[in-house]
């Protein structure tokens, strides 16, 4: 390994962070599926922060420069006051019926006495007070309103699927398709009556669920207009986003830091950020500065309607506070689309800077920050939509900066339920007992993890660049938080770490295979032993006896429960193959064969599988059947006979020469008749049996990178000469069949490549995608080669699949 100054390292990184970066949505907090908070947009102040779902986690900055005030972080976030209340907020009942009214039965004049009444929601979920199980509910409710006023009113809506809404007779929204959460649909001036009022609903079944609530809100506004700083630059690194503001005669920079160093576990697990504030003058001339932070208790919820409460304490040098629901659910709820609602938010300032921190409402925190009147309780229970709020004083600052930082933290209580036993998160299994203590430790390591990260971003960023350009230096920087805050970091009862993916806006699964399989290199790169997590706890499925069949399952369960499969279909070459592959590449990474011959039973059931079919597939799922499944797939083909080579590769190692002769020889076999059978010319084909089509080999390259030479090294090199012809705008398309892309893939096939200008070729489109797309959300792996816009998918962790160049620069791959 090059050895890198400190000096020369600090030079290089503040060279790469002049040019202002671009990204579709930007990193701030980043640790694990629930506590990951991003800003969408390119201006810090121009919207609300988000968790990387898309529903609002509100972080709030203001800076105060001799009595004028600039927002520097976050909009403040919306807030409503209740008309007509939801069933989310308030107990209600409506009138319905399942069956078809007459004509009119929207308008305020039709007489629904005959109609039946029952509380709200509607459905045939989990949550519904009224089972719906028709493919028709028509729903009215009848209200009053004293007073009108001029605030912008709003219909809060949930509905599942097709939906018309009436309000006093007249169209107000109308949608096909259905809604995970509530909407807020603005509602046109005049609307809404004073005196009686009638919302009506005609909400049809398609397909799946049921569901229906509504009600009317109208705005809460504020007081307090506090003007936007001037951002002069933004920079990503892989452990740090920095931002650069104008604030008169000011400048403000602020560095969020998720220290995910993976060299170091339990730090990379420790679910505790930094935000750093360096203030001065731009003028030479003194100024007084206080910096305001406010963080919403709804990142410690799943909606904005549970109830919370937040406590003010200081313990270990350090002012904190702390913010969680009444409820506490652990682990009660699964699934893709939702956040933590139990465990506790931790805000925390070292108590040498003297903050001066205090609970309310954002309108009401903004407010006292302004009149510098602060509210002095020390708890606040049992209440909504609260503010952490933290002042700290810089005093008068001159030309010379000034430094401070605060922590941000979440101590998730118990992280997931493995197979009945739900873990708790590694820090309490250290010996501390207090999320406390876990931030006291924090505070004292940060001067030296400061230094740390500036010198892994700095290396990361050379090591890249040198691997693969710019560009894609530039994607990978990207990638690195989003591919470790897509996974949790436990221990297993018998002592395994598990490393465990979420299928981030895919199906919410944990630890699937095939989600696995392309994260693979980035922790390949920088510790195989979070690679072990990813492969442990299907291993274990499978030799404990609770997984039956010949080949690797798909999952392990629907996020945070890890207590078995619950995908409705198998994967059976797709994960045998990517579990094999994966094995003989730690192989590789470690230098020792420990890992394989642990596991050499289980592997050797599945490689037996492979053998029988894996060279020609059945109609079977694989990871790539967006467009429908697929027979006879070539490149899932490939997966099979690369998967025997490094089985056999491994058995080698083992000293098991007659079964490497065995598989070895049936692998090179396999690979001769592939070609004959995908040959289509320039080009080898999408499936066996038809000619006229085409598909990336991203397989192959793990033929490259493990040295199994089981295919020539002239199929690459027409491969790659092929897909060259093919590129759009915003990349190589997945296949023939459509015009959309896997960009982890992409980056797999471009590692084929056996030159620079080539590999570069490659990733100039998807860098294109990545800092042009009109879709802002973090980073998306599947989208539209044409139009640069996310298909499916965001926040996943298969962009660590982007460090595969860095991995075969690694082992010396060329």
């Amino acid at each position: 390994m090059r050895k890198f100054s400190l000096v020369a390292l600090c030079l290089f990184f503040n060279l790469i962070i002049k040019a202002q970066d671009k990204a579709p949505a930007y990193p701030l907090i980043t640790h694990d599926a629930y506590f990951s908070i991003w800003s969408f947009g390119d201006g810090l102040n121009q919207s609300v922060t988000k968790h990387w779902t898309g529903k609002d986690q509100s972080l709030l900055g203001v800076i105060k420069v001799d009595g004028k005030f600039y927002r520097f972080l976050g909009q403040e976030s919306k807030t409503f006051k209740e008309i007509l209340p939801a069933a989310d907020v308030l107990k209600y009942q409506a009138s319905y019926s399942f069956d078809k009214p007459e004509t009119g039965w929207e308008n305020n004049s039709y007489n629904d006495n005959s109609w039946k009444k029952a509380e709200a929601p509607f459905g045939d979920d989990h949550s519904a007070k009224t089972k719906w199980n028709s493919d028709d509910l028509y729903f009215r409710r009848t209200f009053s309103v004293d007073n009108i006023s001029a605030t912008k009113k709003y219909l809060k809506l949930n509905h599942d699927d097709n939906v018309i809404v009436y309000l006093n007779g007249k169209v107000i929204y109308k949608r096909n398709g259905w809604v995970s959460d509530y909407i807020y649909v603005p509602i046109e001036d005049g609307n809404l009556k004073t005196g009686k009022n009638i919302l009506a609903i005609h909400c049809k079944n398609t397909a799946g669920g049921r569901h229906l609530d509504a009600g009317i809100v109208e705005e809460d506004t504020s007081d307090v207009k506090i003007a936007p700083a001037t951002q002069t630059n933004v920079s990503i690194a892989a452990t740090t986003t920095r931002y650069t503001f104008s604030c008169g005669h000011v400048e403000l920079q602020v560095a969020f830091t998720s220290p995910l160093l993976l060299n170091d576990i339990k730090l990379t697990a420790r679910p505790i950020s930094y935000i750093n504030y360096t203030v001065k003058s731009t003028d030479g001339k003194p100024h007084s500065v206080d910096v305001f932070f406010g963080a919403s208790s709804n990142l410690a919820v799943n909606t904005p309607s549970q109830s919370v409460s937040a406590w003010k304490h200081s313990k270990n040098n350090l002012s904190i506070l702390k913010t969680g629901t009444v409820e506490q659910p652990v682990l009660k709820k699964l699934g893709d689309d939702l956040r933590i609602d139990w465990g506790y938010l931790y805000v925390a300032v070292p108590a040498r800077f003297n903050a001066t921190q205090f609970i309310g409402t954002q309108n009401e925190s903004l407010k006292s920050f302004v009149d510098s009147k602060y509210p002095v309780q020390a708890q606040v229970l049992n209440s909504k939509n609260l503010n952490l709020s933290s002042i700290i004083p810089f005093g008068s600052v001159s030309s010379t900066p000034v430094d401070k930082y605060m922590m941000l933290g979440y101590d998730d209580l118990k992280s997931v339920e493995y197979f009945g036993t739900k873990l708790q998160p590694v820090w309490r299994l250290s010996g501390s007992q207090q999320f406390e203590d876990e931030l006291a430790q924090a505070d004292t390591q940060y001067p030296s993890l400061k230094t740390e990260c500036t010198i892994f971003d700095a290396k990361l960023y050379a090591d890249a660049e040198k691997a693969g350009g710019k560009e894609y230096a530039d994607m990978c920087k990207l990638a690195y938080r989003q591919a470790i805050a897509a996974h949790k970091i436990v221990y297993a009862p018998n002592g395994d770490i598990l490393f465990l993916s979420k299928e981030n806006f895919s199906n919410g699964s944990i630890n699937t295979v095939d989600v696995t399989y392309p994260s693979a290199p980035q922790f390949l790169v920088y510790n195989p032993e979070l690679l072990k997590g990813m492969l442990n706890g299907i291993f274990y499925y499978s030799e404990s006896g609770k997984w039956k069949k010949p080949f690797a399952a798909h999952d392990l369960g629907t996020y945070p429960l890890a207590n078995g499969q619950t995908y409705g279909e198998d994967m059976p070459v797709e994960e045998a193959g990517n579990m094999i592959i994966l094995t003989a590449a730690i192989t590789k990474a470690e230098g020792n064969v420990k890992y394989a011959e642990k596991h050499w039973e289980v592997m050797s059931v599945w490689a037996n599988y492979l053998l029988r079919e894996g060279f020609d597939p059945a109609n079977q799922l694989c990871t790539d059947d967006f467009a429908g499944h697929l027979a006879r797939n070539s490149n899932l083909s490939v997966k099979a006979i690369v998967a025997l080579g490094a089985y056999a590769q491994m058995a080698q190692l083992l000293g098991k020469a007659d079964v490497a002769t065995k598989y070895r020889t049936a692998a090179l076999q396999m690979a001769q008749n592939w070609m004959k059978l995908a040959d289509d010319g320039d080009h080898y084909a999408l499936t066996f049996n038809d000619k006229n089509t085409w598909s990336q080999k991203y397989n192959l390259v793990w033929d490259k990178l493990l040295k199994l030479d089981l295919f020539p090294k002239e199929v690459y090199k027409k491969e790659i000469k092929f897909y060259l012809t093919k590129q759009r705008d915003f990349g190589l398309p997945l296949d023939s069949r459509r015009t959309y892309t896997k960009s982890d893939w992409i980056m797999w096939t471009a590692t084929l490549a056996d030159n620079r200008a080539d590999f570069q070729e490659f990733i100039s489109p998807i860098y294109r995608f990545a800092t042009e797309t009109e879709s802002k959300v973090p980073l998306s792996d599947w989208h539209e080669t044409t139009n640069g816009k996310m298909t499916g998918f965001q926040a996943r962790s298969v962009v660590g699949g982007y460090f595969i160049k860095m991995l075969a620069d690694k082992w010396n791959i060329k």
